[in-house]
This record gives C-alpha cells, sequence and structure tokens, in this order.
C-alpha cells in the first residue's frame, strides 16, 4: 500500500528523494502539553536529516506549556522527516475554534491549560500553529508498520476506521487480534504508567507523560527507546525486544 501524501503538503513537512530510505523511523508517544520533556527527549534521540520522526498525536492539553510543544515540533520538522499525526485533543481544539460552544467541554479536558499557554484565549493561537495542527494526518502507513493515535480495528483497512477508532477508544479487546496486513501497529491514547505496552503485533507507547510517567520515543526497527518524564529528566528503560 503507498503511503499517504496530502494533496496539498504543508511546507513544515521535510520530504525526502523518492525512492529513498529513512535512517531510523522513531514514534513519540502522547505529549500532552510537557513540553520539558520533549526538548530531553529529542537531545536524548539527536534526530538527523535521513531520520523520520511519527508523533502519535495529543500534543496538547493537560500539560503546562502546549504552546512551547507546537513550536518544538515545527522547528524539528526542519531537522529531519516530519510526519505528525492528529489525536483527540487536537480534534477538540479544533472544534472548538469553529464553534465556540465545544470549548467548554475542551477546557474540561485540558484545553484551559493549552489557552493559558497561548495567553488566555483561543484568538491568542498563532496562525502558523493551527497550520501545524489542521494539516496532521489522521493515520500513516509504511511497507511494515501502522501508525495510528488510538485504536485499529484487525480486518479493516486504516482508511476505513471510523473517527471513534481512530481517536477515541482505547485497546483492551482489540489489541488481541494482528492487523490483517501483517504490519506492526504503533499507536498511543492508552495509558501505560511509564513502560511501554509491547504485544508484538501491536506496541502502544502512551507512557503518560503528565501524570507519573514519562514521554518515549521508540526506534520501530531496532526496539530502542528513550524516555524522559516532565521535568526533563531522563529515564532508563530497559531495551525493548527489537521489532522487525
Amino acid at each position: 500500500m503507498a503511503e499517504f501524501e496530502p494533496i496539498n503538503k504543508p511546507s513544515w513537512i521535510r520530504s525526502k528523494t523518492l525512492g529513498s530510505m529513512p535512517n531510523r523511523t522513531i514514534a513519540i508517544g502522547d505529549i500532552h502539553g510537557c513540553s520539558l520533556a520533549l526538548k530531553k527527549l529529542l537531545e536524548l534521540v539527536a534526530p538527523e536529516q535521513d531520520d523520520r520522526i511519527v508523533t502519535l498525536g495529543d500534543y496538547i492539553d493537560r500539560g503546562p506549556d502546549s504552546r512551547d510543544v507546537i513550536e518544538q515540533l515545527i522547528a524539528l520538522s526542519t531537522r529531519c522527516e516530519l510526519r505528525p499525526l492528529l489525536g483527540n485533543h487536537e480534534l477538540m481544539m479544533l472544534a472548538s475554534r469553529n464553534d465556540a460552544s465545544h470549548i467548554g467541554l475542551w477546557e474540561q479536558c485540558g484545553g484551559r491549560e493549552t489557552l493559558d499557554s497561548y495567553g488566555g484565549a483561543i484568538s491568542d493561537v498563532p496562525s502558523s500553529h493551527w497550520d501545524f495542527v489542521s494539516n496532521c494526518r489522521p493515520h500513516f502507513e509504511t511497507s511494515s508498520h501502522i501508525f495510528i493515535h488510538a485504536n485499529y480495528v484487525s480486518h479493516l483497512p486504516v482508511e476505513e476506521l471510523s473517527e471513534a477508532d481512530l481517536f477515541w477508544r482505547h485497546l483492551q479487546g482489540a489489541a488481541a487480534t494482528p492487523h490483517e496486513s501483517g504490519k506492526q501497529v504503533i499507536l498511543g491514547h492508552t495509558p501505560q504508567s511509564g513502560k511501554i505496552l509491547d504485544l508484538g503485533h501491536v506496541v502502544c507507547i502512551d507512557t503518560l507523560c503528565f501524570g507519573e510517567g514519562c514521554l518515549t520515543a521508540y526506534d520501530v526497527h531496532s526496539g530502542e527507546c528513550w524516555q524522559a518524564d516532565k521535568l526533563g529528566r531522563q529515564w532508563h528503560p530497559e531495551k525493548a525486544a527489537p521489532q522487525g
């Protein structure tokens, strides 16, 4: 299956020459406004031009500095190939921009912390940040992996998943069955309290950064992972088993 490319590719997505392969493909889990964790993680990973970084959504809300998280991700796109996915929290942010009646629900789910990081009002969000969020993709797929925010259905192509599956449903029993494609699924959204969930056919790297866990980056081919907590301190996880 060919990798999806937006018709109007945003300028902040760094492209590769057709046929070239990334040096590393590294997924980063739910950041939730934890800018110090992201900064430390990027220091540890040290992305290079030939690396591909896939961020799994939920960049905003709950943590203290969503604005700086988005700034860091925009800057990251100039250093390597960045493939940012949408999370359910970005969906709430976009809905609130389009319809003020959604703002109350968004604020209850962590949107208040996001707005405070911008100055207090949705009108304070700069256009470059709206562009970033608006152009995040619902999923990303390679010849060996499926990247998604929340969940998958084993017998359905990712293009046929519902919004509930893509952004809202937790793993639960769905993780018991590999995807029909045979590809490994990399996702976030279902909190794992500091330790990744690796079932072989699916790996969940939402390690609860805004709580008592950490932010995780995971090399999908080597199994190497890097972690940092919300205060910007490195964690030292056991090396995960290589996958693929």
